[in-house]
């Protein structure tokens, strides 16, 4: 007896028969600000903050919105309104990459990596959330996804918190079956290996624990620190040790790092080019990407491609909402990073925001699109 298909393709096969992929195009792009403070003062390695800024992208077309996002200064706002707007206006909705390469070309004087990557990533991800609506399809179908669920893991930690708090926090993502977590180092090196011990001490010996410098060590005191998380703590993970712009000094720890240890970065990588360099140096053993910068989901799957083609895992940085769908259409994908600030923020904007489940997030395939809608009586408080 045939066996029934999967969920997902049952879910596809039983509306594709009622929608149209007649060309649609697109009527408005309204753009919007919004900073949220943090509930207390952070800072990692390198930088300090107090609040987070996301710039909202809606785009209109054939009587649905598409909702997508970055988190960055209002600056990539600017360039929506007055470069990309007028570039997206009038295409076909049905057409994404066709409006992502258009939006390239019109950001080549602009200075494309950093603010106007950025910009372009809000419109491309608004963009397939549309056509995901425009088709009643949930996006991680629309994008062929591979998997159901998401792995992920618990991420915070900040240098700028009490033992207590860093304890309190790593242990409750323990207590909500998250298996791995990670936490700031790099601040002050003489304190680290005492925190991380607190951090292990709290999750027990059973969950991964994770370290992210931010950039802040040299080459052999990173080397020297990453000997000893291993010995005292059996870390098993280190992020952006050094700068993630030295490509050099990042191989030179990832062919030294004691077994088991990952070396990770990219999550600073706005253009394709930047992951090839860093996949070509042999900087990684675990790549990262972050659909916010690296322009949008068009540009992350093309990443996810690149890590396919070098037999290596891809981590997705941050924002866990509008990551969770395109995650689940990559393949060599190791987890998504459930980062505190962002998990929070998505929570006081959106409805339909996804809960961790046994250590993953599980797209919910009953909603069309991301399955998002802004709360705007709740968001208007915190608009810039």
């Amino acid at each position: 007896m045939p066996q029934s298909p999967p969920i997902d393709t049952m879910h596809a096969v039983g509306r594709r028969a009622e929608v149209s992929v007649e060309q649609v195009g697109i009527e408005r792009l309204d753009v919007s600000a919004y900073t949220v403070p943090t509930d207390a003062p952070e800072s990692d390695g390198t930088a300090t903050w107090d609040a987070t800024t996301i710039v909202l992208v809606e785009v209109h077309a054939g009587g649905h919105m598409g909702l997508g996002w970055t988190y960055g200064d209002v600056a990539s706002a600017t360039v929506i309104r007055s470069t990309l707007s007028e570039v997206v206006i009038g295409r076909d909705a049905m057409r994404v990459q066709a409006a992502w390469q258009a939006m390239v070309v019109a950001c080549r004087n602009l200075g494309r990596p950093g603010v106007a990557s950025m910009a372009i990533a809000a419109v491309d991800t608004a963009l397939w959330d549309l056509k995901a609506r425009l088709l009643d399809l949930p996006l991680a179908t629309l994008l062929d996804a591979v998997r159901e669920t998401v792995p992920i893991y618990g991420s915070g930690g900040f240098t700028s918190y009490s033992d207590e708090r860093l304890a309190a926090q790593l242990a409750g993502w323990v207590e909500q079956g998250i298996p791995r977590v990670k936490m700031k180092v790099g601040r002050e090196p003489a304190r680290d290996l005492e925190r991380v011990r607190v951090a292990r001490d709290a999750i027990g010996p059973d969950t991964e624990l994770y370290v992210d410098a931010n950039g802040a060590l040299s080459r052999m005191q990173a080397l020297r620190f990453a000997e000893l998380y291993v010995e005292d703590s059996a870390v098993s993970w280190f992020e952006e040790p050094v700068s993630s712009d030295d490509l050099d000094g990042l191989a030179f720890l990832a062919s030294r790092a004691p077994a088991g240890m990952d070396i990770a970065a990219g999550e600073y990588g706005y253009m394709l080019g930047y992951f090839e360099r860093m996949l070509a140096a042999g900087a990684v053993t675990c790549l990262q990407a972050d659909v916010t910068r690296c322009e949008g989901i068009t540009g992350f799957l093309r990443v996810a491609a690149l890590c396919q083609a070098r037999s290596l895992e891809l981590s997705a940085h941050c924002g866990p909402s509008i990551h969770a769908h395109p995650c689940c259409a990559v393949i060599g994908l190791r987890h998504l990073e459930y980062f505190h600030d962002h998990a929070r923020l998505e929570r006081l904007l959106f409805d339909g925001v996804l809960e961790p489940c046994d250590g993953a997030l599980r797209p919910d395939l009953s909603r069309p699109g991301n399955g998002l809608e802004l709360k705007r009586a709740d968001a208007q408080r915190y608009a810039v």
